[in-house]
């Protein structure tokens, strides 16, 4: 939390000064800053966190909600040969980007951001609602704002394969610092974007599992970042980012109607590598 302040504070801070000082900050003789026309990409690794959520779950002899889960991220233990190895880039939580500069400080980007979201087992939640189906056993009743235990026999809730946001991006990019020589450079970011949510979302409820892909809602973020550029067109970043996130449409049981429905709040911290191509610049 206090790195992710500091980066809020540092950032908020250059593109505030960037905007101030325009003249100053330009540093119009530097490479650096004649992004117009460039292409860049990046690929990177995140970690997440989650505000709490209440979720509501229909289907046939069943209709109830669970207040204020609670849900974690799951990152992968650092392996190089799992991280660096591209056979298998999609197993860690990780995010990729493609982008086009429109002007030598303003850009549009699309990007997958692959999160992973896991549902705390065994916690103790409010239950409102009725379940009246053979697959529920013990858990059948009718329920006011009592308290139950999320074991896993009644309910495993993730999206692991993953929290999929597919997004647009427009983005400012500040130059804060060209070095000596014109061989690195130091960038502020902000900028926001919105998108659709495409999980695949892992959950057993009363003893029945569906895994597929579906298109489940949409979500909204802004963000803030450090680039470090160097040997010409590489460049590494930091960024934070914190958005909502709406699935009125999650596939439970595999069943035809039933469903879930949440909506939560994400802060997430992600560190990438990528680069700049020259393609549509003016020579």
């Amino acid at each position: 939390m206090n790195r992710t302040l500091w980066l809020l504070f540092f950032v908020g801070s250059a593109l505030t000064v960037g905007a101030q000082n325009e003249a100053q900050m330009r540093k119009s003789d530097s490479r650096f800053s004649k992004r117009k026309g460039k292409i860049f990409l990046y690929y990177g690794w995140n970690r997440s966190a989650y505000s709490t959520s209440d979720i509501y779950f229909t289907g046939s002899g069943y209709n109830f909600k669970l207040d204020n889960v609670v849900a974690h991220d799951r990152p992968t233990h650092f392996d190089p040969k799992v991280y660096f190895n591209p056979g298998k880039i999609t197993i860690p939580q990780y995010q990729y980007r493609f982008g086009y500069y429109l002007s030598d400080k303003y850009s549009v980007s699309w990007g997958f951001n692959h999160m992973k979201y896991v549902m705390q087992p065994n916690q103790t939640v409010k239950i409102t609602g009725t379940i009246n189906t053979p697959e529920a056993g013990s858990y059948n009743g009718t329920y006011q704002n009592q308290d139950i235990v999320v074991a896993p026999d009644f309910l495993q809730f993730e999206h692991t394969n993953g929290l999929n946001y597919l997004d647009f991006n427009f983005d400012r990019t500040e130059t804060l610092w060209v070095g000596r020589k014109d061989r690195f450079s130091l960038n502020a970011i902000g900028g926001f974007g919105a998108g659709i949510l495409y999980p695949k979302s892992d959950v057993t409820l009363f003893g029945k599992r569906q895994d597929k892909w579906h298109l489940a809602g949409f979500g909204m973020s802004s963000h803030i970042a450090l680039r470090f550029e160097f040997f010409r067109n590489m460049f590494i970043q930091a960024q934070f980012e914190g958005g909502f996130i709406d699935m009125p449409d999650i596939l439970t049981t595999g069943d035809f109607q039933a469903r879930a429905r949440q909506h939560f709040f994400y802060t997430e911290e992600t560190v990438v590598i990528g680069g700049y191509l020259k393609m549509f610049q003016k020579k």
